[in-house]
């Protein structure tokens, strides 16, 4: 169970969060707490698998990457980790998940690949499939975004 300041704690960091010297320290002013107890209860929920990581997004249009290409892949599930760990190594790949295939979807790992136009992806998946002998894959494009949210667990007080 989440005490009260951890889940308000939780709300304070699921939505961008500002852009200054010591983000840590107005997030816990705000909260009526120091930056220190802040900063213990972001590590205990992190050791406490609460959460399971915290990073940035960036906004990969607005950096330059026009194409980006979600490529799945069918692997021998015996090889599925020393795949992963291949294609995720990849400088060009943000995600790399395995999912279960189904009977008319048999593929089982992801990754997602960004570039700067379709070309380069396709490239990329190229070199990656080479690099960790998977010949069966496929490449779906984005064509337009949709919706790009987090999920929001606790809404803010």
């Amino acid at each position: 169970m989440l005490t009260k300041l951890e889940k308000r704690i939780l709300a304070s960091i699921q939505s961008d969060i500002s852009i200054t010297k010591q983000p840590y320290l107005e997030i816990a002013e705000q909260l009526g707490i120091s930056e220190n107890t802040f900063l213990e209860k972001l590590k205990d929920l992190c050791d406490r698998g609460v959460i399971r990581r915290f990073g940035a997004t960036i906004r990969h249009q607005k950096s330059g990457f026009k194409a980006n290409a979600m490529v799945a892949w069918k692997v021998d599930e015996k090889r599925i980790d020393e795949v992963g760990k291949k294609m995720a190594s990849f400088r060009q790949v943000s995600h790399c998940y395995r999912r279960n295939p189904n009977e008319g979807w048999h593929y089982n790992l992801y990754t997602m690949i960004h570039a700067s136009d379709e070309e380069s992806c396709r490239k990329t998946a190229r070199k990656m499939s080479e690099a960790a002998s998977v010949n069966t894959y496929t490449l779906l494009f984005s064509r337009e975004e949709l919706k790009k949210t987090s999920m929001e667990y606790f809404p803010q007080d």
